[in-house]
C-alpha cells in the first residue's frame, strides 16, 4: 500500500496517511476521473469502510480528498452517523485530521498560506473555495489543466461539463452572467467553474 500512496502522495504525507487507512480499516479505491466529485467515503454492507479517489488528482489534491473522506468516517464514528455530511462536526474532524499535514515539508511555500487559510473553516468542498481551487491546479499535469469562467474574454463561448454551451457576459459582484446560447437564458456562474473554451 505504501509504494501505491507514493505515486500518489506528496512524499513526506506517505507513511502517516497510510497509518491512518490502517488505523481505520479502510480499503482505498483509486479510480478513473468522475467529473462531480474528486473523492467519496462509504460504509459498506459488510462494516468494510471503503474510500475512493479519481486518479488524475494531483498529489497535494488527493492529499486533502483523502483527508476529507476520512473526515467523514471519522466524525460519523465519533459523533454518530445522524449529524450532517459537511456540518460542524465534520468540519472539526477535518481541520483536526489536516493539522498535520499543513507543514512546510508537505505543502510548497506557495500553497502553504492557502492551504491554512482554508483550513480555518474547511468548505464541502476545494473546488467551493476559489482561491484554494485555482492555487491547486497550477499543479496540474499538462494534460489535466482546466480552464476557467474568469480566465475567458467577455464574449467569449464555452461548454459546461454536461455539454451545454454559454457565452460570457458582464461580471456581477464576484461572478458572471452567462448566456445559454441554445435557449438565451442567464445564467449566473462562480469565477472558478471549470469550463471547456470554444471557438466563436
Amino acid at each position: 500500500m505504501e509504494h501505491i500512496l507514493a505515486k500518489y502522495l506528496p512524499e513526506n504525507a506517505v507513511l502517516p496517511c497510510f497509518e491512518l487507512i490502517k488505523l481505520h480499516k479502510i480499503h482505498l479505491k483509486i479510480v478513473n476521473e468522475r467529473k462531480t466529485r474528486h473523492g467519496d467515503y462509504r460504509q459498506l454492507p459488510n462494516g468494510q469502510h471503503l474510500i475512493t479517489i479519481n486518479t488524475n488528482s494531483n498529489k497535494y489534491r488527493f492529499l486533502i480528498t483523502l483527508i476529507h473522506e476520512i473526515a467523514h468516517l471519522v466524525a460519523f464514528e465519533k459523533f454518530s452517523k445522524q449529524i450532517k455530511p459537511h456540518g460542524n462536526e465534520w468540519k472539526y474532524t477535518f481541520r483536526m485530521l489536516m493539522l498535520p499535514f499543513i507543514s512546510p515539508d508537505i505543502f510548497p511555500q506557495k500553497l502553504l498560506g492557502i492551504v491554512a487559510n482554508h483550513f480555518k473553516n474547511p468548505s464541502a468542498s476545494s473546488d467551493i473555495d476559489p482561491v484554494l481551487s485555482i492555487a491547486l491546479k497550477d499543479f496540474d499535469s499538462k494534460e489535466e489543466i482546466e480552464n476557467f469562467v474568469f480566465e475567458l474574454p467577455m464574449g467569449a463561448i464555452f461548454r459546461t461539463q454536461d455539454g451545454r454551451v454559454f457565452q460570457k457576459g458582464k461580471k456581477r459582484i464576484k461572478c458572471y452572467e452567462c448566456m445559454e446560447i441554445q435557449t438565451r437564458k442567464i445564467y449566473i456562474f462562480q469565477p472558478h467553474a471549470i469550463i471547456e473554451p470554444l471557438k466563436s
